[in-house]
């Protein structure tokens, strides 16, 4: 979910320039509202990381959490693309480049 949220903080004002009274906004506002919306990505990601944390009884060491968040990041990422951006496309090398993440991942989490 915090995902979610920072996505749209960091590009859905790409998508929304489409509105005309979104696109008449100047670069401070649009950092304002992109602000706003982090904040509610803070309120999913820090409860996580805490809860994950094996240092406060989760199950993950901090390089599996920064590994996870980056790849469910990514994952994200590509669907508010293929969704949002009809003019976006998913290619070969893309695929290639998140079979490496998943593989980074697996790598991360091998005891």
């Amino acid at each position: 979910m915090s995902n979610v949220f920072m996505t749209l903080a960091w590009y859905g004002h790409l998508k929304f320039a489409e509105w005309k009274w979104f696109n008449k906004l100047g670069l401070i506002a649009i950092i304002l509202i992109s602000w706003g919306i982090a904040l509610f990505e803070y309120f999913f990601q820090v409860p996580a990381n805490k809860i994950g944390f094996k240092g406060n009884g989760g199950p993950f060491s901090l390089v599996e959490l920064k590994v996870l968040q980056e790849v469910i990041t990514l994952i994200v990422f590509m669907g508010f693309t293929l969704i949002a951006f009809k003019n976006e496309s998913f290619k070969w090398n893309h695929a290639i480049g998140f079979l490496f993440l998943v593989l980074a991942v697996f790598f991360v989490f091998k005891k």
